[in-house]
């Protein structure tokens, strides 16, 4: 009984802890001041005393966020009782005057939803600044600007632009560190951020004041929508150094360090369409300023050898962005895929340098073959007018090898002196033309020739019924080498559309995901049920591939399959197909 009496009021004492223990969570939102000038500065906390989860932050419509979300947590000890804190700090900067309303953030802690209390803040004229130089605020507000200068706030679609984000300091403030909080996601643009490889504080100049500058990021983008389009801010977290009002032994003034949290702002981007007026049909999205060039590495040579025509465009725009046009030949020669040459590289005008197609082409006939004139048409955004550029006729002669009849030209006169010939061909049939007699030494059929070639005839089909059984036995013996060498046609096919589609992830990866199924199936002879990652690492190993190359091939399978759910960039696609490659060829050479 007494066992049963402390059990019972041990499940009391730990419901009535859980139960208070559930009752201590707190969610609280609290704002730095409660009214302010439109020139003035909000910080916002949201704080809870327990880890959560799906931390939702209300919308801040009429202010707009420079700052944030930075997320601090503290965890101490007092009195052996463990606190814990966690909090989500804004900076917002209010967009007009009047009562304005910060709604309710919600988080949810062990299953459940909290919810903050909305706030209202007081937003009236704008205010003086303190003066006081020895301020940290004034300093630092003084002192201290992230930049976001654009090249081109009204691009056409397609059109390159440069964005620049500098960090602009001066006397008497240092920064001591300074990492991104929160990078821009430049949704609707193409982009490409180029590397700076060491950050240098140079000299600059803003707002008709001396500053130290940075420039943080350098980034080109092309609009791919019409419209307004915004750029998100960056936002970098710095560690400040500031002067204080003490001095040290020596009179030295003593620093003090601050974080600050700046934003460079959102940006808007109007992004305006293509003309339609003078719009060539032949256009398929180029803007920039090009050349145009279609060649031929040879105008003369044999049937069944080859020659290529190369369709190249080189000059600064959208190189990546558009489509070549097609060559246009006769059906009597025989084309392959072109290959495509890109000889890219993104300064900060935008993209520069060549893009081409090679094809090989292959005569079957004898014949002077015709090479029609193929157009390319791009946009100038700065002449803001249609260019459209066509190929020079070009031709190949074929002096050597079979004639086809295509190729046969027959005038009116030929046609009808060949009907004169057949009609007087008709005229004299009733004269007997060929003969009729018989030797008069005639042989008997036994004996003769064809008597025994009768004879032998039943042997001659048997042995070609052997000989037929033979050849079907060993062609099905080959069946696996001829799927082996269908697989690594197709392993070089899909490699070179993966190639093609660079820059286009979905179709990039499918592509190149093909490419390594098949070369598999045709270097390793894996099956089709065995085509998994641990009997891929299996085949491998027996082949003495090192274990680094085989986790190389591994992760290049993974990002084919994980690339569709996730964002990637053209030098990741880039960055996996020079992997493929390179171990496919490592593999090829071990095999």
């Amino acid at each position: 009984m007494k066992y049963l009496m402390i059990h019972f009021y041990f499940l009391v004492s730990l419901f009535v802890c859980n139960h208070s223990y559930s009752q201590d969570i707190s969610f609280e939102a609290k704002a730095s001041k409660n009214s302010l000038g439109i020139n003035e500065r909000l910080r916002i906390d949201f704080t809870m005393n327990q880890n959560g989860d799906n931390f939702n932050p209300p919308n801040f419509s009429n202010f707009t966020v420079i700052g944030g979300p930075n997320q601090s947590v503290s965890t101490s000890w007092v009195n052996g009782k463990k606190t814990f804190s966690k909090t989500f700090t804004y900076f917002l900067s209010p967009q007009k005057k009047g009562l304005l309303r910060i709604g309710q953030a919600s988080i949810e802690i062990d299953g459940e939803i909290y919810k903050t209390i909305p706030i209202e803040i007081k937003v009236s004229e704008a205010v003086d600044k303190p003066r006081d130089p020895n301020s940290p605020e004034y300093l630092i507000d003084e002192n201290l600007h992230l930049v976001t200068e654009i090249s081109n706030n009204t691009p056409y679609l397609n059109q390159g632009i440069t964005v620049l984000y500098k960090l602009y300091f001066r006397s008497p403030l240092q920064i001591s560190d300074a990492r991104e909080s929160d990078s821009p996601k430049f949704k609707d643009f193409w982009s490409h951020q180029i590397k700076i490889p060491q950050l240098k504080v140079e000299r600059g100049n803003y707002k008709g004041i001396d500053y130290n500058v940075v420039v943080w990021r350098k980034t080109v983008l092309y609009p791919q929508k019409t419209g307004e389009l915004i750029l998100d801010p960056l936002t970098l977290s710095l560690m400040i150094d500031i002067p204080s009002k003490r001095t040290d032994f020596f009179g030295n003034r003593v620093y003090e360090q601050a974080s600050r949290s700046i934003s460079s702002g959102k940006k808007v981007i109007k992004v305006k369409n293509l003309p339609e007026t003078g719009k060539p049909s032949s256009f398929s999205g180029a803007v920039g300023k090009f050349d145009f060039n279609v060649s031929v590495n040879k105008d003369a040579l044999k049937a069944s050898e080859s020659f290529q025509v190369k369709v190249k465009v080189s000059g600064l725009g959208n190189l990546k962005l558009f489509n070549l046009p097609n060559i246009v030949v006769p059906n009597t020669l025989e084309v392959y895929e072109p290959e495509r040459d890109e000889k890219i590289k993104i300064i900060l005008k935008g993209m520069q340098g060549s893009t081409e197609d090679n094809y090989t082409i292959v005569p079957k006939f004898k014949g002077k073959y015709p090479l029609s004139p193929i157009s390319f048409s791009y946009f100038d955004p700065e002449l803001e007018r249609y260019f459209d550029l066509k190929s020079q006729p070009l031709s190949v002669d074929v002096y050597e090898g079979p004639v086809s009849s295509s190729n046969l030209t027959i005038t009116g006169q030929d046609v009808n002196s060949q009907a004169n010939i057949l009609n007087n061909d008709q005229t004299f049939r009733f004269i007997k033309l060929e003969s009729n007699l018989e030797s008069i030494s005639r042989e008997s059929f036994l004996g003769s020739k064809v008597f025994y070639l009768l004879m032998a005839s039943p042997f001659i089909i048997l042995l070609l019924i052997f000989l037929i059984w033979r050849n079907s036995i060993k062609k099905s013996s080959n069946i696996e080498n001829l799927r082996q060498r269908e697989a690594n046609k197709l392993s070089r096919k899909f490699l070179g559309e993966a190639k093609k589609k660079l820059g286009d992830k979905n179709n990039f990866y499918d592509s190149l995901e093909l490419a390594l199924y098949n070369y598999l199936k045709a270097r390793l002879k894996i099956k089709n049920l065995d085509y998994t990652k641990e009997k891929i690492k299996e085949v491998l190993i027996g082949k003495n591939i090192s274990e680094k190359e085989i986790d190389i091939f591994i992760q290049v399978i993974k990002n084919c399959e994980i690339a569709r759910f996730s964002p990637t960039t053209d030098v990741k696609m880039k960055s996996d197909f020079d992997k493929a490659l390179t171990i496919m060829s490592t593999i090829d050479k071990k095999l």
